[in-house]
């Protein structure tokens, strides 16, 4: 093979690499409305879910409220762990102006097994189905549980991945959103 046989060949695999590059490269909406992952400082992105009786729950619409956002499973274990601890929590604060947003990640889910979590844990604070993934895609969700605290004027304070969260680290961003 000669030098300009061997240059036509590189160029020729330049060529197809780019092309490859080019045609396998996502360029639908998720590409391009992807941001930095939700952290503290940032805005909560909004959402509108509902909960198993079909009552709707908008993000937006609690603003003044703190809010803690808890994405989670029946069949996580951590889930299951701090699920007492919430409810708890929720009990204390919620005439402080506290509410609880606990979002079953239901494409990963059960919805059969919810009620029976709900009722074990005597959960009372509204528990909503992602049924389409929509939470999960806009706080990039990557492990159960995952939680996010709101302030009253709708800035994440703070952000826990995994779990399970104790009593005192629940009150410490419970108080820190409250105020």
């Amino acid at each position: 093979m000669n030098r300009t046989q061997r240059i036509l060949l590189y160029v020729l695999i330049l060529v197809a690499g780019a092309s490859w590059i080019a045609l396998s490269a996502d360029t639908g909406a998720s590409a391009t409305t992807a941001g930095p992952a939700p952290q503290a400082g940032f805005r909560a992105p909004d959402f509108t879910l509902k909960t198993p009786s079909g009552a709707s729950y908008t993000l937006a619409e609690l603003q003044g409220q703190a809010v803690l956002i808890n994405v989670w499973a029946t069949w996580c274990p951590p889930c299951r762990s701090e699920m007492p601890a919430i409810q708890k929590m929720y009990e204390e604060y919620k005439d402080d102006g506290f509410i609880v947003l606990a979002v079953n990640s239901t494409v990963q889910d059960n919805p059969f097994d919810i009620p029976p979590f709900v009722e074990e844990f005597n959960l009372t604070f509204p528990i909503l189905l992602d049924e389409t993934g929509e939470v999960a895609r806009a706080y990039q969700v990557r492990s159960l549980p995952s939680s996010y605290f709101i302030n009253r004027q709708g800035i994440i304070t703070e952000v826990v991945i995994g779990g399970p969260m104790s009593e005192a680290l629940l009150r410490t961003r419970i108080e820190e959103a409250l105020k």
